[in-house]
């Protein structure tokens, strides 16, 4: 199996717990709670590990919730690299309404990072020599990285034969795309900021991940669509898969498990029409589990027979 390295700048313990109903001005007297390690590339090493591989998750970490993190990690046996930095690591907290059955997500911003600390997590990620796996930078980026910052990873990463894989979003993917990278995992409304297009149809979301790949952004893109499925967009070939009949309990972590189900099949050797099986899998079984818990092997393994691809 190749080497997976995920890099998570804005890391966070997730809080899930619930309410009969969101009211304002009362006190809510919440159900049982859990806290869970979140951030994007953490959850994609998470999901990583829970389908019998390995990634190395890599992130800062600060402060009392900086080191529930760390230990919540060790728990579930996922390799880390923390990088320590003054500030405290947040929290982030989903709330669902028992009357409706919808989520509340109250995400915080996060700690500002200073450039001796982005810094020392951006050489943690690429050292010389390495070469020939997958680096998954995933999530947002915090106060005190600069938008170039995954300009600078896709440099370095390309330098030392790494495959960039990227799950973000605004100036900082525009700015990385410029560089070019392996695989981004844009939604729907990720892509349309991307283009400035509306992309209501799949022949046009086809043409603007065609575009994209022709002007050296990326060499492949996984178009993750919702309850409509996902698109997997190469040069030359794409595929549609349509969404698997799921009871969604949650959608928090599908994006995550989605693109931890994909890497983990890449770097299996498998190949990309059957990474992108595995990886709608992951997401769907992850939409079956509460709160911040995201996909189990189990339910992986039983749906990916289940997953129809359509050439596009």
């Amino acid at each position: 199996m190749q080497t997976i390295i995920t890099l998570t700048l804005n890391p966070a313990i997730d809080v899930s717990t619930s309410v009969e109903r969101v009211e304002p001005a009362v006190k809510l007297r919440c159900g049982e709670s859990r806290r869970d390690p979140g951030g994007g590339g953490i959850n994609v090493a998470r999901v990583i590990r829970r389908l019998g591989g390995e990634a190395l998750a890599i992130f800062p970490a600060g402060g009392v919730t900086g080191e529930l993190l760390v230990a919540l990690l060790a728990a579930e046996g996922v390799p880390t690299l923390a990088v320590p930095i003054a500030g405290d690591t947040r929290e982030d907290m989903t709330v669902t309404e028992r009357a409706t059955g919808l989520e509340y997500r109250f995400v915080l911003q996060g700690p500002q990072l200073s450039w001796t600390e982005w810094r020392g997590c951006l050489d943690a990620t690429v050292q010389p020599g390495d070469g020939q796996g997958f680096i998954v930078a995933s999530g947002s980026l915090p106060p005190g990285v600069p938008d170039d910052f995954l300009v600078r990873l896709a440099s370095v990463a390309r330098t030392a034969g790494e495959r960039v894989v990227l799950d973000t979003s605004g100036p900082a993917l525009k700015a990385a795309l410029r560089q070019g990278v392996y695989l981004i995992k844009p939604n729907l409304r990720e892509l349309e900021d991307l283009t400035g297009e509306t992309l209501d149809t799949d022949a046009r979301r086809l043409a603007a991940a065609r575009r994209l790949i022709a002007d050296g952004a990326a060499e492949v893109i996984a178009l993750t669509l919702g309850d409509q499925g996902a698109i997997l967009v190469t040069a030359d070939q794409a595929w549609r898969a349509p969404a698997l009949d799921i009871t969604p309990v949650s959608s928090v972590g599908a994006g995550d498990s989605f693109l931890g189900g994909m890497v983990h099949a890449l770097a299996s050797g498998q190949s990309l029409e059957d990474s992108f099986r595995m990886g709608l899998a992951a997401g769907s079984a992850a939409l079956a589990s509460p709160g911040t818990d995201l996909c189990q092997a189990e339910a992986v393994l039983a749906l990916l027979p289940k997953v129809a691809l359509q050439p596009l």
